[in-house]
């Protein structure tokens, strides 16, 4: 089941050839020593409900090659705003991407104007003389009419297959370097996790060898709508969504759309999201497929020694934890936590880190393994190469999460009584967002401090605050009871991250010893 690269790879050879017959010959060895980079993204895979179970190869070929972190987090659990945290290395309120829609300038002329031309990718092309390579979504609005169709190319990408909007697995259309490839739903040529498996592949047997490359591949699992390769699925059949102490619980010192939730859940409920979490397992082993086909070919071609390969998740999910049904887009660590795990050259296999670290950050970091300043750029996020070589003392204590939500102008005529102003709802009439909820955060790890302090810009100015150390599941919002004085901290320390820009972002938190608290401001 090869994929050919139709009339692109001897573009991409021939424009190799003539990169590397024009270098001179000092950056030519410069650019020859440059590790290789691989960024494996999933959509919607968590790590708090199980979600690396299924992925054995990968945990065992990345994660276990390499280190894991414990405490990765996302700037939105929202797919667009936080691929546009990834490419650009910018928090939402400096990018502008506030949510999955064009107005919402999810791919828009506005972003393709504003900040395509400086993401990372970008960045390692221009100044780093790296062979740039994408497979698979891409922005969910990529394609659409009014922002260039897919023959647009975002700038960066010597080679690109762009997956027109949101994650399918059949019946979807491809912008190959800005060309549409319409495909069906034969599993042997269309199934689009192992069509992005076979087009990496071709890229790694047709790339220059006189150039440092980074390849991201985009992988629809475990999204919705959840089609498994035939092979696996009648995989997991006895599989249930973990039952842990938040699931199927009344969240009754939460803000009202959690509070809204109807608990105890129907057994209907409770049987689609146990199936949708077997469904959205099945999904991953063809991406576990796909992790092992990369890593072997790496190391059959000699690279694998000098290639960091990365493993994570553009969001969280959630199947039941406070009986709410199915989604991401909630503040708990089940939506903004995700899996990261990365292996490479100076990176000790077996490490875990407890390091707090966000999708901000991967931008940085790959710019610094290809030995680019990052405060030359713009970025919010901070390289952690630093702890994957272990040369950390001092390390960053929080991070800020926002999301701005989303609500239908209309009531939905199966639900009268809620009104307008909600969105995401399921028959049973709960709904998994709305306008007001529209949220910061402030999330600490610190040596003292396990904390999440969230604001809600609603009416109620709703605070929900958690011991993460003492409460994992987040049952408790203690707001209430906690000190008035870590109260007030907190809040100056959100009001300057929400506009913070650049180093800003990077300055001490609440529980760093280098913190200054004026009460003044």
């Amino acid at each position: 089941m090869k994929m050919g690269l139709n009339g692109a790879c001897s573009l991409i050879l021939l424009h190799c050839l003539l990169t590397c017959v024009t270098l001179s010959s000092g950056l030519f060895a410069k650019s020859f020593r440059r590790p290789n980079i691989v960024l494996i993204l999933t959509d919607d895979l968590d790590i708090a409900i199980g979600g690396l179970s299924p992925l054995t190869k990968t945990k065992k070929l990345i994660g276990d090659a390499g280190i894991s972190f414990t405490n990765a987090f996302v700037a939105s659990p929202l797919c667009c705003p936080s691929r546009a945290s990834i490419l650009t290395g910018k928090y939402p309120h400096n990018h502008h991407v506030i949510n999955n829609t064009l107005e919402g300038n999810c791919s828009s002329r506005a972003w393709q104007k504003s900040e395509e031309a400086h993401t990372f990718p970008a960045l390692l092309r221009t100044y780093g003389g790296y062979q740039t390579f994408f497979a698979g979504k891409y922005l969910n609005q990529y394609g659409h009419s009014e922002a260039g169709g897919v023959e647009h190319v975002p700038p960066g990408w010597n080679y690109w297959v762009g997956l027109e909007k949101n994650s399918k697995y059949y019946n979807y259309t491809l912008s190959v370097n800005g060309k549409p490839e319409e495909h069906g739903a034969d599993y042997s040529k269309d199934y689009l996790t192992d069509v992005l498996a076979n087009r990496s592949l071709d890229f790694l047997q047709y790339k220059s060898n006189y150039q440092p490359f980074f390849m991201m591949v985009s992988i629809p699992a475990p999204h919705s709508p959840w089609t498994a390769a035939p092979q696996y699925q009648n995989s997991f059949n006895t599989t249930k969504a973990p039952r842990d102490p938040n699931f199927n619980v009344h969240g009754k010192d939460k803000h009202w759309l959690i509070r809204q939730a109807k608990t105890p859940m129907t057994n209907s409920s409770v049987q689609f999201l146990d199936d949708a979490f077997r469904k959205r397992w099945r999904t991953l082993l063809s991406v576990d497929d796909l992790v092992e086909k990369i890593v072997k070919s790496l190391e059959v071609r000699s690279e694998l020694d000098n290639t960091y390969i990365f493993f994570t998740s553009d969001n969280g999910y959630h199947t039941g934890q406070f009986s709410l049904p199915l989604d991401k887009r909630q503040l708990y660590e089940f939506d903004i936590k995700v899996p990261l795990m990365v292996r490479g050259p100076n990176i000790k296999p077996n490490q875990t880190s407890q390091m707090l670290v966000a999708n901000v950050d991967l931008g940085p970091t790959m710019l610094d393994i290809a030995g680019y300043n990052v405060n030359n750029t713009q970025m919010d996020g901070m390289s952690f190469l630093p702890i994957m070589e272990g040369r950390v003392n001092s390390w960053r204590t929080d991070i800020l999460v926002e999301y701005e939500g989303e609500g239908s102008n209309v009531s939905d005529p199966a639900c009268p009584l809620l009104g307008p102003g909600v969105s995401e709802c399921f028959p049973d009439c709960v709904c998994e967002d709305s306008y007001n909820n529209t949220y910061a955060c402030v999330r600490t790890v610190a040596a003292s401090s396990n904390l999440q302090y969230c604001e809600f810009d609603d009416n109620e100015v709703f605070v929900e605050v958690y011991n993460v150390t003492a409460d994992p599941y987040q049952l408790t919002n203690i707001a209430k009871s906690i000190d008035q004085e870590v109260l007030e901290k907190m809040n100056h320390r959100l009001m300057m991250l929400q506009s913070c820009s650049g180093q800003s972002c990077r300055t001490p938190g609440v529980y760093d010893s280098r913190y200054k608290f004026d009460p003044r401001q």
